[in-house]
């Protein structure tokens, strides 16, 4: 079974990033996978010093241990200054090759303004570097603030379509790419 596992970089109560996460992890385990969400909201993670390990901080090792254990990632980034958030950004970086290399990534970035690329692109270069595929199929959604209804569902069908094929493509790529079923 596909292993997924989904992590958003806002540190926001109400935050449109993490409803992105659940929408596309529903949309993922309705195709059969297994999802586990990562809250960087409830973990407790130092800043990225460049060492190899993080002994007075377990929510690293857990980060490290869940990724590990995945064949494929959601990964949900706010739009911050044009570029990925820093808290996407940090947990990355708490990771190496060991964790990352051979994964498949799905993408989705939240923005206040109107929709572009620049964090997914970012995101993507991080990604080529650490030897993780990027499925083709990515996410951007523009004035984030009118894209969900209050409780959390997506209010416009095209962009509702596009979960859908979205988590399509992260499933079948991943059973292609990790040989999994």
């Amino acid at each position: 079974m596909v292993k997924i596992v989904g992590i958003a970089g806002s540190l926001r109560t109400d935050s449109y990033s993490q409803t992105a996460l659940e929408l596309a992890a529903q949309r993922v385990q309705a195709l059969g996978a297994e999802v586990e969400i990562l809250d960087l909201r409830q973990m407790k993670l130092p800043f990225c010093d460049g060492g190899d390990e993080y002994p007075d901080y377990p929510d690293v090792k857990r980060l490290q241990d869940t990724v590990s254990r995945a064949d494929g990632l959601i990964l949900v980034t706010p739009e911050y200054h044009g570029s990925v958030s820093g808290v996407l950004k940090n947990a990355l970086d708490l990771m190496s090759f060991d964790q990352l290399s051979g994964k498949v990534a799905g993408l989705i970035s939240i923005l206040g303004g109107q929709q572009n690329s620049n964090a997914l692109n970012d995101l993507r270069v991080i990604l080529r570097w650490t030897h993780t595929w990027s499925i083709l199929e990515q996410i951007a959604i523009g004035q984030a603030w009118k894209a969900f209804s209050p409780e959390g569902k997506l209010l416009d069908e095209k962009l509702s379509q596009r979960f859908d094929q979205f988590a399509q493509s992260l499933v079948d790529n991943t059973r292609k790419l990790r040989g999994v079923n």
